[in-house]
C-alpha cells in the first residue's frame, strides 16, 4: 500500500481538532482546496477506484431500498484501493437513494477534499477519517442510524443478546461505546476508535451503530443482517416473554461454523443486490 502524502509537496495544512474554530457545529466539513492540485487525479482513476466506488453506491442505494438510512445524515467510507491515507466516502446533502458512484468524494486525512465537487458532512469526516486512520484493518466503515439497531443501542445492558441464529453471527465480535456528544473534533473519532478496538460492530449508545471490515462485502453483509438480528430480537422481547439465550459453548461453536467458508457468502451477497439494483435503480452506477 501506498501513502499519498508522499506524492505531493510537503507543507500541507493539516485539520486541527483541538481548534476552537472547528468546534461549533456546522453540517459539512470546511476544507482548503488546495491539495487536489498537488495530486495526480491518474491515481484516482483506476478500475479498483471505480469498482469500489460502483459497490459502495449499491450499498448506499440498497441501504435505502430497506430503509436502514436516516436522512442525509449517515456515511459509508472505503479506504481508497491501493492506498493508505485517503478514503471513499459520501458527499453531504445527498441521501442514500440518491447517490451514484460519481457522486462520491475521496479526502486524505488531513482534511482535504482530494476529488469530487462536494464536502463532506463534518462528523462523517471526523469518525470515518480518524476509524480509518487508527484501524487500520478497517478498511471499510460502514455507520447508521438504522433503527432496529439503533433502538437496542438504547437500553441498558447489552444490546445485541445471543438468542437468534442471525444474532451468533457477530458472537465476540461486538463493542458498546457510551455517548459523548457529536464527533466535531479528532479526539472524538479518536476516542469512537478506541471504543471499536477489536471488534467488527459498535452499538453507539443513544446514536446508531458503526460496522468496520476488510471489504465492502464484508461490511455490507455485516452491517444488513446485523439490523435482521435486532429486527428479530426487539419483536421477541415485544411479547414481554423473555428471551432463551443459546448456551455460550453451542453460540461459539455455531459462530465458528458460521466463519468457516470464508467471505463466499458476503461477495455473493454484494454481487445480488447489485443485480437486483439493474432492475430498479440503475442510475447507481453512472
Amino acid at each position: 500500500m501506498a501513502d499519498i502524502r508522499a506524492r505531493r509537496s510537503s507543507g500541507t495544512p493539516e485539520v486541527d481538532g483541538n481548534n476552537p474554530h472547528r468546534r461549533p457545529m456546522a453540517h459539512s466539513l470546511a476544507v482548503d482546496d488546495t491539495a487536489r492540485h498537488e495530486i495526480d487525479p491518474a491515481l484516482f482513476e483506476t478500475p479498483e477506484v471505480r469498482q469500489a466506488c460502483v459497490d459502495l453506491a449499491a450499498c448506499f442505494r440498497m441501504a435505502a431500498n430497506l430503509g436502514m438510512e436516516e436522512g442525509i445524515c449517515n456515511h459509508f467510507s472505503a479506504v481508497v484501493p491501493g492506498l493508505d491515507d485517503c478514503f471513499i466516502v459520501n458527499p453531504f446533502g445527498l441521501a442514500f437513494d440518491e447517490i451514484r458512484a460519481s457522486d462520491l468524494i475521496i479526502c486524505d486525512f488531513d482534511g482535504h477534499v482530494l476529488k469530487g465537487d462536494r464536502p463532506p458532512e463534518i462528523t462523517a469526516y471526523f469518525i470515518h477519517a480518524r476509524v480509518h486512520r487508527n484501524l487500520r484493518r478497517a478498511r471499510v466503515a460502514f455507520h447508521t442510524h438504522m433503527p432496529y439497531a439503533t433502538s437496542l443501542a438504547m437500553l441498558e445492558g447489552q444490546p445485541l443478546q445471543w438468542a437468534g441464529q442471525t444474532a451468533l453471527k457477530f458472537y465476540g465480535r461486538t463493542a458498546v461505546d457510551d455517548f459523548n456528544g457529536l464527533a466535531l473534533d479528532a479526539m472524538e473519532g479518536d476516542r469512537i476508535a478506541a471504543a471499536i478496538g477489536d471488534a467488527d460492530v459498535v452499538f453507539m449508545r443513544n446514536h446508531g451503530v458503526m460496522v468496520v471490515g476488510t471489504t465492502i462485502a464484508e461490511a455490507w453483509n455485516d452491517l444488513y443482517y446485523l439490523e435482521r438480528a435486532c429486527q428479530v430480537q426487539v419483536l421477541a422481547e415485544s411479547t414481554g416473554r423473555k428471551l432463551r439465550p443459546v448456551p455460550p459453548a453451542l453460540a461459539a461453536a455455531t459462530y465458528a461454523q458460521m466463519r468457516s467458508g470464508g467471505n463466499e457468502s458476503a461477495i455473493q451477497h454484494l454481487a445480488s443486490i447489485k443485480r437486483r439494483l439493474l432492475k430498479t435503480d440503475p442510475d447507481y452506477l453512472l
